[in-house]
């Protein structure tokens, strides 16, 4: 069982800001005007939940092992 963190962006809430590219640019790309993980699963790094907690429309989740939501708080 993988010790990552699941990240998802969720298209129908993303308007492209493109903030959590700028602040982590290791985990996000922008593609056709909207955010997408690079991997699904990530180590765990303040810069992800940094990124979801900035996400203006909270279109990112970040979460555990477990299933448990990790961000946004």
């Amino acid at each position: 069982m993988s010790t990552g963190w699941r990240v998802e962006v969720d298209a129908g809430r993303c308007i492209g800001s493109g903030g959590c590219v700028g602040m982590a640019p290791g985990h996000f790309r922008l593609e056709s005007g909207l955010a997408v993980p690079i991997a699904v699963v990530v180590e765990p790094t303040d810069a992800v939940i940094d990124a979801a907690e900035s996400c203006p429309v909270e279109a990112i989740t970040v979460r555990g092992g477990d299933d448990a939501l990790i961000a946004p708080a």
